[in-house]
């Protein structure tokens, strides 16, 4: 009899706490005679896999097991890697595909036509080829936007959400942010006594393309100030609040920690470089373009701190292990009752299984009306009875 097969990725940027998740996939399959298999690099594994090519299959393939995998869950990142890979979009085809017929779809941006390809076709022919009827993708909001589309052609798949931006839809809680905000918080509170010995204003930037949940939650914890994508502040205004609490502390200095999609009124955040696979530019610094503005308006010296990758590396800490144990399992269970198209999620605060979020809402924002405070620039502090354990509710 063939052993029933899994197979699992994971996508996107590392985080802390996704070995935890390929862990507990594994050692439950052991315990079940599944086969659990790894597709190393993302969804690059089933784009550019050649079958017929021992090489390749070494390279993007790997089987699971319980050595393998007996210590990967006490360290961070991903046994697996990772890669931004998109296949419904790919601007290059692997060279053993080079000639082959394969959607073409053309965009114009700039005034600049670009040829990409679709390769959905061949990821469904490398996962029949594997013989993996279940897959565990484990990503952000790109990632899963993929996984989406995989069960809508009847791939059996069931998603797992990590990003240190915490803002995929239908949970409150994303693998990995835990750990940001514990790395945010570490990092800012060693560097106050560097900030305050040279008397200035300590600016931080962290991961938040689109949404503030690490810049808030990391204010929140430091009891610092924060700039977040889902509301331009006043640039006179913080900076005037900057000042005063800088004069007021007998240290001389301030902190505030700003997402790196932060804008302020009548100032557009610059972007540079080709974009990835999903469209996204690198974003230039927002805390050097503030420390300009507060040098250039009132003559204030400053230090600037870019925290963004920092907050990634390192070990999960234990709410990241807790959550990734219980995503995995949650994930397990559900195809050994052969569903699909759902998420691990946690709901009200309770573990759950929820659908893979729709890829045409795009990422969960934070609700400003109650957890920022626009007329200080911090988060919303009062009450918070009722509310689940990370203090926002799933949307």
């Amino acid at each position: 009899m063939v052993r029933k097969r899994i197979g699992i990725l994971t996508g996107g940027g590392d985080v802390p706490g996704l070995n935890a998740v390929i862990k507990s996939v594994t050692y439950r399959g052991s315990e079940n005679d599944i086969e659990v298999v790894g597709l190393r690099r993302g969804w690059e594994a089933l784009t550019h896999l050649n079958l017929e090519d021992p090489t390749s299959r070494s390279h993007y393939i790997i089987p699971l097991n319980r050595e393998n995998t007996r210590t990967i869950d006490r360290r961070g990142g991903t046994v697996l890697h990772s890669s931004r890979t998109n296949p419904s979009k790919m601007q290059k085809l692997p060279d053993h595909f080079v000639g082959k017929d394969f959607p073409v779809s053309l965009s114009t941006k700039g005034g600049i036509a670009t040829e990409t390809w679709d390769l959905t076709g061949q990821v469904l022919a490398n996962l029949s080829g594997l013989g993996i009827e279940h897959l565990i993708a484990i990503g952000g909001d790109d990632t899963l936007s993929y996984a989406a589309k995989l069960n809508a052609l009847g791939v059996k798949i069931i998603a797992i959400p990590k990003t240190m931006d915490n803002d995929v839809r239908n949970t409150e809680y994303c693998i990995g942010f835990s750990t940001a905000i514990t790395r945010a918080s570490d990092a800012i509170q060693r560097q106050r006594t560097t900030v305050g010995s040279h008397e200035r204003i300590g600016i931080f930037r962290v991961f938040g393309r689109d949404a503030g949940f690490t810049a808030l939650y990391t204010a929140y914890a430091t009891s610092i100030r924060c700039v977040i994508p889902e509301y331009k502040v006043n640039l006179d205004k913080l900076i005037q609040l900057l000042i005063e609490e800088k004069r007021a502390n007998p240290s001389n200095y301030a902190l505030v920690v700003l997402s790196e999609g932060a804008e302020w009124e009548g100032y557009k955040l610059q972007e540079y470089g080709e974009p990835d696979a999903y469209g996204h530019r690198k974003k230039a610094s927002v805390a050097e373009s503030l420390a300009d503005e507060i040098k250039r308006r009132v003559g204030e010296e400053t230090i600037t701190s870019d925290l963004t990758y920092d907050l990634r590396s390192g070990d999960p800490d234990f709410i990241d292990k807790l959550v990734a144990l219980t995503f995995g399992n949650m994930a397990y269970d559900a195809i050994l009752e052969r569903k699909t198209g759902l998420m691990s999620a946690l709901v009200e605060g309770r573990y759950d299984l929820v659908p893979i979020p729709d890829a045409k809402l795009g990422p969960r924002k934070l609700d400003v009306a109650s957890t920022y405070n626009t007329e200080r620039y911090r988060p919303i502090y009062a009450n918070k009875r009722g509310l689940p354990i990370f203090l926002n509710r799933a949307s």
